[in-house]
């Protein structure tokens, strides 16, 4: 079997300060730049090797470097971190004006210096500048994706909405110039399918409706007490299902939960919709939900087709969507797991799937209790 976690990114709430990491091999220098910069959340490394194990654990949107310290060089810190993420912002301190130091500082990519002795305004003005030009960047490659992003997405509805209007104007084409005659089965067959695609197209306004509403709200959570597990009856009940798959709904004894209501239903209805859609004709989707530790663990579980190892990686991509028993792709954006797990992650929580060929997926969704 293949497991597949997704857990909440590392990247700091919008509530929360920007973290700065002082290195510096000299504690009271370490120690004054935290008072001068004590409006963000600050963390100290003694050495290039520990503020190299601080950076790969925890979150840093700026790293304030000495040059000269034992065990190896700012610029060595520098180059490391660079390669780790090219969008690193690193500020170098150092009491050498050397020109070859320099240098070497900029063509690993340092976005700023400060002399020593240090000047604190120089300090504070270096990092305020650097996270604000950070800022910036980030601002500007969010722009470019979601300008890309509507670019796709405009293609793929039109591609989406041109099969089905193919079908019905051919139809329609072929009633007019008399080609069917109205007591023959196929005609009868035709429009059965013609009835099919519109009410497909249907569903695909509808789903726009629902993806319209999901990206303008996408960035807050609005938090209100909920009983998770009427929201999942809810959910199962309003999911259409074939006759032949069994449903079994497990509760559990919850407090309630402060939830976006709607973010976390739209989660729970893409989750169960597929486990549903993927079972085939006959089988059995499971939902249950148990409490371990400071979460609860909702866990939908179905008996369908399964996902290919090389395409479990793919599930939560923009646009991905994948194919009941290789008929080619199911009809939809495919656009229902990324912003599920976009959901589940603004909670603070993870979602994580597992899944065999020919025996089914297991979707778990993990909520933090407070």
């Amino acid at each position: 079997m293949t497991l597949q976690t997704l857990h909440n990114g590392d990247s700091p709430s919008p509530d929360r300060p920007e973290t700065v990491l002082i290195v510096d091999d000299e504690r009271v220098i370490r120690e004054l730049c935290e008072k001068v910069l004590k409006e963000y959340h600050v963390l100290q490394a003694g050495s290039c090797a520990e503020a190299l194990h601080i950076y790969q654990k925890e979150h840093c949107d700026l790293i304030l470097t000495d040059v000269m310290m034992p065990g190896g060089s700012g610029i060595d810190l520098l180059s490391q971190v660079k390669t780790l993420d090219p969008n690193a912002v690193v500020v170098i301190m150092t009491g050498f004006s050397q020109k070859e130091i320099i240098l070497n500082a900029l063509r690993e990519g340092a976005d700023d210096f400060i002399n020593k002795p240090l000047n604190l305004l120089q300090l504070r003005t270096a990092v305020e500048k650097s996270l604000a030009r950070k800022r910036l960047r980030e601002e500007l490659a969010s722009l470019k994706r979601l300008d890309r992003f509507k670019s796709n997405f405009l293609s793929l509805i039109s591609h989406k909405l041109r099969t089905p209007i193919t079908a019905i104007s051919l139809f329609l084409q072929n009633v007019e110039k008399g080609i069917y005659d109205q007591n023959d089965q196929i005609f009868h067959q035709n429009i059965r399918l013609v009835n099919n695609e519109v009410e497909y197209l249907g569903r695909l306004v509808s789903d726009l409706l629902s993806f319209s509403k999901v990206m303008e709200g996408r960035e807050g959570l609005n938090l209100e007490p909920c009983d998770l597990n009427s929201i999942l009856v809810e959910v199962i009940g309003g999911t259409q299902r074939k006759e032949g798959i069994e449903t079994e709904f497990k509760p559990s004894p919850l407090p309630l939960l402060r939830l976006d209501r709607g973010k976390i239903t739209f989660v729970f209805q893409q989750v169960i919709e597929n486990a549903y859609k993927f079972s085939g004709e006959t089988g059995h989707v499971s939902v249950t939900l148990r409490i371990a530790g400071d979460a609860v663990h909702v866990v939908v579980a179905d008996t369908g087709i399964g996902i290919p190892r090389e395409e479990l990686s793919k599930v939560f991509e923009k646009f991905y969507q994948a194919a009941p028993d290789n008929a080619g792709q199911v009809r939809g954006f495919g656009l229902g797991l990324f912003y599920a797990r976009e959901f589940v992650h603004q909670h603070g929580g993870s979602i994580a799937i597992d899944s065999e060929p020919q025996r089914g997926s297991t979707v778990t969704v993990t909520l933090p209790l407070q």
